[in-house]
């Protein structure tokens, strides 16, 4: 199997991606989707930024590598009564199933970010984008003190180096390996633009019982505890990640979690 498609199918993003509902919606409104416009959502997840597109009169197709999020996110449009929104299973690496020029606006929001052969990401991307159109990315920023790329650098400290010729996924958070991407894929660099901008999740619950989450349902993180299981280090891990969640924690009740990431968002014009 896939190493990608196999990492998240292993546990159920869709338990996360419950509370990062109200910050995909606030991105989404800021990318000025009109009725009509062809987008394609990337690395969708069960739809945490697709759901809002539909919402806004967008013709949206969802791709994602895991099966059971692509499932996810179709039950959640039917439930939702979006016609105009569909998902379906794709690699980032390689979208053969879609058209040149097909989309008016390609998003993916930590997403086409984890799946390997970045150069052929960009391509892809880049591809299936119509002239004139736009490319928006959110990508996690490597050493940023904020909540995701601390959780990456914590779980890979406790599991094994990546196979030999592994391109960190963190890489897309960096402007200068993106620019690269992106004009290796045709893109003038004065059509690519970074800003920073922040992501907020908000459980209605407390900082441990979110990682309790991460520990069981997210990909990296339940390999990482695997890893550590097998050293006896897993209460370690599980003390570190804590105390991480805690000390980000922004909310005034402490049985509740407001926690902000930063990320890079990345708007290239075809």
């Amino acid at each position: 199997m896939n190493p990608n498609k196999a990492l998240w199918e292993k546990g159920d993003f869709t338990q996360l991606a419950k509370t990062m509902r109200e910050s995909g919606e606030a991105l989404v409104a800021k990318l000025g989707i009109t009725k009509g416009l062809n987008v394609l959502d990337l690395g969708c997840g069960d739809g945490t930024t697709a759901i809002p597109e539909a919402k806004l009169g967008a013709t949206v197709l969802g791709v994602d590598i895991a099966r059971n999020l692509v499932e996810a996110g179709n039950r959640r449009a039917q439930e939702e009564g979006l016609a105009n929104c569909t998902f379906q299973e794709g690699d980032a690496t390689d979208l053969h199933e879609l058209a040149d020029a097909s989309f008016d606006l390609v998003v993916s929001i930590f997403g086409a970010m984890f799946a390997p052969k970045p150069f052929d990401v960009a391509r892809e991307m880049v591809r299936v984008t119509r002239p004139g159109g736009r490319i928006i990315m959110g990508n996690w920023i490597p050493g940023d003190p904020t909540l995701v790329a601390q959780i990456l650098k914590i779980s890979a400290a406790y599991t094994p180096p990546p196979p030999e010729g592994f391109v960190s996924p963190m890489l897309w958070g960096v402007e200068d390996h993106v620019v690269e991407r992106f004009e290796q894929a045709g893109v003038a660099k004065e059509n690519i633009t970074c800003v920073k901008d922040t992501f907020t999740f908000n459980p209605p619950y407390a900082p441990a019982v979110f990682v309790e989450k991460f520990k069981h349902y997210y990909g990296p993180t339940m390999n990482a505890f695997e890893a550590a299981e097998k050293n006896n280090k897993a209460e370690e891990l599980q003390r570190e990640l804590t105390a991480l969640f805690e000390s980000q924690n922004k909310s005034a009740d402490k049985n509740t979690t407001s926690i902000p990431a930063t990320y890079l968002r990345v708007t290239v014009l075809r």
